[in-house]
C-alpha cells in the first residue's frame, strides 16, 4: 500500500516532489516507484491550517452575543472544524489519509507544523495508521531523499503537538474572554472599539508603552563638561576630564581652582597601547537576521520572515523559524568545501583563516530542532540570482557573508588610552588603530555604530608636552529612545530584564522571552493590525487606542510579561513529554474566572485619560446591537437587531420570536420590524421577489408570529 505524505502547503509539496519523478493530480501528487518508494507515494498538502478551533456559538449559542452575563466561555472540550473555503483540498487529504497505512507528516519541522498535521489527521477520523516523521532543515533534492530514507518515529512530535495545541486553546480562551470582557467593560465607559486581548500581545503593548511614557516623562537636565582639543608633533586629538556639574559656573571654578586656561599646555602622563581582537559574528537565528535587516533595510520582521520562507523553497537557505545560532559537524563538512564557491558569489575571495570547527559556531549540544540559518548547497547561477528581489539578494548575501565569516580572519586591532596632564587634571582619551580588518572587510557598513565612532589616534609619545585649546561644553541628558520595528523583536526575546521578580526573570531568559523566534513577527503585525500601535518610517509609537488598553490592564497579569513566563515554562514541558495539556489547560480556567470576577473592581478603579473618536457609522461591530422595540410576544424582552435577522433579547427563558433579516429576496429594515412589533403591520414595501423571479410590492402582517403578505 502507497504510503501518503502530508505537506503545509502547495509550494512546500513541490520542493518535494522535485527530489522524485511525479504526477500530478487535483490536489496531490503520485510519486512513481523509486528507491526511496518501492512501491511509489501518494504526496498530498494543506493550505496551512485547514483545521480550526470551532467559534463559541457552535458549543452555546448564548456565547454567540457580547455580553458580560455569557462569560465565561468555557468549552467541556475543545472541537475543531474544516476552515472555510478549505473543504474541497481538506476532503482530497481526509480520502487519501483513510485510504493507506503509513502516513508521512511531511510538514514544517516546528511545533506549528506538528500541530497542523495532527490536527488535520485527527479531523480526517483515520486512527491506527504507522504515523513518521520527515525531518530536514532543507529543501534541496539530496536533503529531501535522505530525510525520506532516514524517517523518524512520531513520539517527540506528538509531544510538540500536545504543546501547540494547549498553547492554541490556552490563547483562544483569552482572547475569547478576555477580547469580550474589556470590550464590553469598556463599552460601558463610552469606548466604541474593540479591544482584542492576548496572553502575548497584551504584554507586548504594554512594553511599548511603558517606553513610551518614559520619552514623554522624562525630564532633561542640562550638563557641563571640561573638554580639550590637544595638538601634538604629529596631529591632533580630543580629551575629557572626569568634571561633569549641573552648572557652567562650577566646571569654570574647577578650572580656576588649578589655574587652568583656555591655552595652559599639556603633559602626555600615560599613554597605553593594548592590542585586541574580534571573532567574526555568530550564525545568524531568525531574529538576529530580522534585526540586522530592520537596521539596515528597514524591512518589518514579518516581511523578514516571508522573504527567507521564500528563500527556503527556493531551496538557496536552510530553515529559517530557527532559534539556534550554531550547526553541527554535518553542516560545517558541506560548507567548507564549498567555501570558494560562496566567495565566488558575492564576489569577494578571500584566503581562509582556518578550516577546523569551532565550538563558538559547531557544537552540537547546541542544536536541537533545527541549526543557524546557513546557505545550502545549491549554488544559484548569475542568471538565478539577478531574478531575486532586491530584499531576497541582501539576505542571501547577508547569511552567506556571515558563514563566510566563521573562515575568516579575526578583526584586529590596537586601542591606545592616553592621560593628558593639564596642571594636575587628567583630561581621558581612548582611540583605536586598525591592524587587520579580518572577517570586517565582508561588510561594506559598520557593524556597530561605536566602531565608526571611536577615533584613530596620531602617533603619540609618553612625557610629549601638547597644546591645549581648553573650553567647556555643554550637554543634555537624553530620553530612551522610541523602538523600531527590529528592536521591538529583540525587546521581546530579552524582556526578561523588565520585571523585577528573579524567578521569573530567569524563566524569562530560560524560554527567551515573549512569543517564540516564529511567531514574534505575526504578534507585532497582529497589534498593528488592532489598531495598538502604528510604524512611521521604521519607528514604533503606541495609538490612543494602545493608550486606553494600557491604562486598562495597568497591574494586572496580562500587562507583565509573568503570565507568558510561567505559562512557557509548563508548556515547554507539555513538549518535553513532562506535562499534560489537562494540568495546564485546568489552570488556565482558573486564571480566566479570576480575571472574570477582579477585572470589573479593577477598571472602576482604573483611571483613562483618553478620548476616542467614535467608530465610522459603516459597518457595525459583532458586539454592537439595536434595540427595535419591545417583543410582541412575551412582553418581557427587546427585539434586538443582529448581523442576519431580528430575535428576542428573551431567548434564553424560552421565547421564540424572531423576523428574518432578509424576505423574499428583500431586506427589512429597522422601523419596517418596529412597525410589525407595535402596530402588526408595515406599509407598502417595494421589491419583493417571487419563487419565479418577478418582483412585486406587498405589505407585511404578523400574525401569531408568522409574516404574511398583504396585498392592496
Amino acid at each position: 500500500m502507497k504510503p501518503v505524505i502530508l505537506a503545509e502547503k502547495p509550494s512546500q509539496a513541490k520542493a518535494y516532489a522535485d527530489a522524485f519523478t511525479s504526477r500530478k493530480h487535483d490536489g496531490y501528487m503520485e510519486i512513481n516507484p523509486c528507491p526511496t518508494f518501492p512501491e511509489g507515494a501518494f504526496l498530498t498538502w494543506g493550505v496551512g491550517h485547514l483545521v480550526e478551533l470551532k467559534e463559541p456559538h457552535t458549543y452555546n449559542p448564548s456565547w454567540k452575543r457580547w455580553s458580560l452575563g455569557s462569560l465565561p466561555i468555557l468549552p467541556e472540550r475543545y472541537e475543531f472544524q474544516v476552515a472555510q473555503g478549505k473543504y474541497k483540498q481538506f476532503q482530497v487529504v481526509k480520502k487519501l489519509i483513510r485510504g493507506t497505512n503509513t502516513v508521512i507528516n511531511a510538514c514544517d519541522v516546528d511545533r506549528e507544523g506538528s500541530n497542523i498535521f495532527y490536527s488535520i489527521y485527527y479531523m480526517t477520523g483515520a486512527r491506527n495508521q504507522l504515523i513518521q516523521r520527515l525531518w530536514i532543515n532543507s529543501l534541496e533534492a539530496d536533503e529531501v531523499r535522505k530525510g525520506f530514507e532516514n524517517l523518524r518515529d512520531n513520539k517527540k512530535d506528538l509531544q510538540l503537538y500536545e504543546e501547540a495545541k494547549a498553547r492554541q486553546i490556552s490563547d483562544w480562551l483569552v482572547g475569547m474572554n478576555g477580547s469580550r470582557l474589556y470590550t464590553l467593560l469598556l463599552k460601558a465607559k463610552g469606548m466604541e472599539e474593540v479591544f482584542p486581548i492576548g496572553r502575548v500581545q497584551s504584554p507586548t503593548v504594554y512594553l511599548i508603552y511603558q517606553r513610551q511614557r518614559e520619552i514623554e516623562t522624562f525630564v532633561s537636565e542640562p550638563f557641563f563638561e571640561a573638554e580639550a582639543i590637544f595638538t601634538a608633533e604629529h596631529g591632533t586629538y580630543k580629551g575629557k576630564a572626569k568634571l561633569k556639574e549641573p552648572k557652567r559656573e562650577l566646571i569654570a571654578e574647577a578650572l580656576n581652582s588649578r589655574n587652568i586656561t583656555k591655552r595652559t599646555p599639556g603633559v602626555i602622563s600615560e599613554l597605553t597601547n593594548t592590542d585586541k581582537r574580534t571573532p567574526p559574528p555568530q550564525l545568524h537565528s531568525l531574529s538576529t537576521l530580522q534585526a540586522t535587516a530592520n537596521r539596515r533595510w528597514k524591512a518589518s520582521p514579518a516581511t523578514v520572515l516571508k522573504t527567507m520562507q521564500t528563500l527556503y523553497e527556493k531551496k538557496l537557505v536552510s530553515y529559517p523559524r530557527t532559534d539556534t545560532r550554531h550547526i553541527t559537524p554535518s553542516e560545517f563538512n558541506y560548507l567548507v568545501e564549498a567555501v570558494e564557491d560562496y566567495q565566488k558569489l558575492i564576489e569577494h575571495p578571500f584566503e581562509v583563516a582556518s578550516r577546523t570547527p569551532k565550538k563558538r559556531y559547531v557544537d552540537s549540544s547546541k542544536v536541537q530542532e533545527h541549526y543557524a540559518i546557513i546557505p545550502t548547497k545549491k549554488l544559484p547561477t548569475p542568471a538565478a540570482l539577478t531574478k531575486l528581489s532586491p530584499l531576497e539578494r541582501n539576505l542571501y548575501e547577508e547569511v552567506i557573508r556571515t558563514t563566510l565569516s566563521m573562515f575568516h580572519r579575526d578583526y584586529l586591532y590596537t586601542e591606545t588610552k592616553v592621560i593628558t596632564d593639564v596642571n594636575g587634571l587628567p583630561f581621558f582619551t581612548t582611540g583605536k588603530t586598525e591592524r587587520d580588518k579580518g572577517w570586517k572587510e565582508l561588510f561594506a557598513a559598520p557593524t556597530k555604530a561605536k566602531d565608526a565612532e571611536e577615533p584613530t589616534l596620531p602617533p603619540l609619545v609618553k612625557e610629549e608636552t601638547v597644546q591645549s585649546e581648553i573650553g567647556i561644553k555643554e550637554g543634555a541628558t537624553q530620553p530612551p529612545k522610541p523602538y523600531t520595528e527590529g528592536q521591538l523583536i529583540a525587546m521581546m526575546k530579552t524582556c526578561g530584564k523588565l520585571v523585577e521578580d528573579q524567578s521569573e526573570t530567569d524563566i524569562l531568559k530560560e524560554i527567551e522571552g515573549l512569543g517564540t523566534e516564529a511567531t514574534r513577527s505575526s504578534i507585532i503585525e497582529t497589534i498593528k493590525k488592532h489598531g495598538y500601535i502604528a510604524v512611521n518610517k521604521n519607528i514604533v509609537s503606541i495609538t490612543d487606542k494602545g493608550r486606553v488598553l494600557c491604562q486598562t490592564i495597568e497591574g494586572s497579569l496580562l500587562a507583565s510579561p509573568s503570565m507568558t513566563a510561567k505559562w512557557e515554562t509548563y508548556l515547554k514541558k507539555i513538549g518535553n513529554g513532562e506535562g499534560t495539556g489537562q494540568h495546564f489547560l485546568g489552570s488556565v480556567t482558573k486564571f480566566i474566572q479570576k480575571l472574570i470576577e477582579d477585572v470589573p473592581v479593577q477598571l472602576e478603579k482604573q483611571t483613562i485619560d483618553i478620548v476616542l473618536p467614535p467608530r465610522p457609522s459603516s459597518g457595525r461591530s459583532s458586539y454592537t446591537r439595536t434595540e427595535v422595540a419591545p417583543c410582541p410576544k412575551c412582553g418581557k424582552g427587546m427585539i434586538i437587531e443582529h448581523q442576519k435577522f431580528f430575535g428576542c433579547s428573551n431567548y434564553k427563558n424560552g421565547c421564540k420570536q424572531t423576523f428574518p433579516g432578509l424576505f423574499l429576496k428583500k431586506k427589512l429594515t429597522v422601523p419596517q420590524v418596529k412597525l410589525l412589533c407595535t402596530k402588526g403591520k408595515t406599509n407598502v414595501i417595494k421589491g419583493f421577489t417571487s419563487a419565479d423571479g418577478n418582483k412585486f410590492d406587498a405589505s407585511l402582517e404578523l400574525k401569531e408570529g408568522k409574516l404574511n403578505l398583504v396585498f392592496t
